[in-house]
């Protein structure tokens, strides 16, 4: 059962957004998935082990009833750069790695492409943690459901850039609604923080086209824009 004093801290009729309350320092965070009702606030986690156990055994959504395991993130978890995907797909749920299909093996090309590594400069996640039946997108509700992890996330590896791949991500993390094609490469500020839109590598497995304009060439461009910035970071700290 959720005690009265974790009532009190995730009260959603308070003015006070939960995330910005004091945790009580006997919080117990093994009580948050039970329900999606109740908010994972800042500051629940200190690693991103803790939280991936806690994911493994999260019901605050449907997805987690068929999940073979939860699929929190790979890289460096101190990275300048995290990348956020949609969901995971059936290579994901079953090693319990995003981008590690197809889609994970073209993406760490592109990154290789500028002298960017996972092990080294990126953290990569999603926004929801489970498998959706069939691959198919994340719902509002599910995103809804699992964003205090990917707060979590970004909270524990603060990076200064992070891409957005997928209408979920850029809708759930910088409000987004538009399509890729209209705002990929764009920059947007946020906290501190640098977002930018670009394509899913799983949309340009699917444009095999190299030519200019095409999604491929589009890529290589933002990807390079990419490590202008982070060097411009780099050498401004």
């Amino acid at each position: 059962m959720v005690n009265e004093e974790q009532i009190s801290l995730f009260d959603l009729g308070s003015s006070e957004p939960a995330a910005l309350k004091e945790i009580p320092k006997d919080f117990d965070p093994d009580l948050i998935p039970t329900t999606a009702k109740i908010p994972i606030p800042i500051g629940t986690y200190q690693t991103m082990e803790q939280m991936g156990k806690h994911c493994n055994h999260c019901h605050r959504c449907d997805l987690g009833a068929n999940r073979t395991h939860a699929v929190v993130g790979r890289g460096n978890l101190n990275a300048p750069i995290m990348i956020v995907g949609e969901g995971p797909g059936q290579t994901e749920d079953e090693t319990g790695l995003p981008f590690v299909g197809k889609s994970g093996q073209l993406l760490d090309k592109i990154l290789e492409s500028v002298k960017l590594t996972v092990e080294e400069n990126v953290f990569i996640c999603n926004v929801v943690k489970c498998r959706p039946p069939e691959n198919r997108t994340p719902t509002t509700d599910e995103a809804e459901a699992c964003k205090g992890y990917l707060l979590e996330q970004i909270r524990l590896v603060d990076p200064k850039i992070i891409l957005l791949t997928g209408a979920t991500a850029m809708k759930n993390l910088v409000g987004i609604k538009q399509g890729i094609t209209k705002v990929r490469g764009q920059w947007i500020e946020r906290d501190g923080r640098m977002y930018m839109p670009i394509f899913h590598p799983a949309y340009l497995l699917r444009n095999q086209s190299r030519d200019q304009g095409s999604p491929k060439w589009l890529m290589w461009q933002d990807i390079q824009a990419v490590r202008s910035k982070l060097d411009e970071i780099r050498a401004e700290s």
